[in-house]
């Protein structure tokens, strides 16, 4: 299956089902938190000349700029296939080379600290999302490595801790089965629900993902970012994603 030939659709020049736009309304780049608050908040106190560029289904897509550089903003929802819908139509359709995931995460290792930054180098996952690609084997999604490269970096320049490793993408949020420390004894450090369909969808359109992850509790540790914690971490996380946008 190439790019090309997957979920033909025709050419969007007026919008996708999801979203209401011409191509030419997103930038090259993609800021996508799962939170639309989250995304608002970005566009109020980081963007210029910011355009609302979709709406559709009150979720909200605005291009602007920021420090000179044109790059856009919309929220992926909660869950993969929330994601797989809007990281689909932005590659596919609207001309976007780059999205960029700013989300929190659940730290699985007992040493991770609330507010520390996670650099998702790859995911494991137990969604199916993954079943219609009909593989022989399992497919490891992975990040882009100039992003990642550069998220490193600019974490070392500006001091602020982050881990890099591998993260869990986990189609539950409740998760019955408890089965957190299987995957601990592997070396998976956090737990999520998006980033590892959005590396799959980059690889599928040849673009590039990355997943920048604030941990906001720690499993089975009984730790969660206060208010304040989380408004102050975020911030560096926003900023960073930003940076190398």
């Amino acid at each position: 299956m190439t790019a090309e030939n997957a979920f033909a659709q025709p050419a969007a020049s007026q919008g996708t089902p999801h979203i209401g736009c011409a191509p030419e309304a997103f930038a090259p780049t993609v800021l996508m938190p799962g939170d639309p608050m989250r995304a608002r908040f970005i566009v109020d106190n980081y963007l210029e000349k910011a355009e609302l560029v979709n709406n559709v289904r009150g979720v909200q897509g605005h291009t602007g700029y920021y420090k000179g550089k044109r790059l856009s903003v919309m929220a992926s929802g909660m869950g993969g296939p929330s994601m797989g819908i809007y990281s689909h139509e932005l590659f596919a359709f609207m001309g976007v080379q780059t999205i960029i995931r700013i989300g929190t995460c659940g730290g699985m290792l007992p040493d991770l600290k609330l507010g520390q930054i996670i650099l998702a180098q790859g995911c494991s996952y137990n969604s199916n999302f993954f079943s219609q690609f009909s593989l022989k084997g399992n497919y490891a999604p992975l990040a882009d490595f100039e992003l990642l490269l550069k998220a490193y970096e600019y974490c070392r320049s500006k001091r602020l801790e982050c881990r890099v490793g591998n993260i869990l993408t986990s189609d539950y949020y409740y998760d019955a089965s408890n089965s957190y420390a299987d995957w601990t004894r592997l070396g998976v450090i956090g737990c999520e629900m998006e980033a590892a369909i959005l590396y799959a969808n980059a690889a599928l359109h040849r673009k590039k993902a990355l997943a920048v992850l604030t941990v906001s509790d720690v499993i089975g540790a009984e730790r969660v970012m206060t208010p304040e914690e989380r408004e102050r971490s975020l911030t560096d996380m926003i900023e960073l994603a930003l940076e190398i946008a």
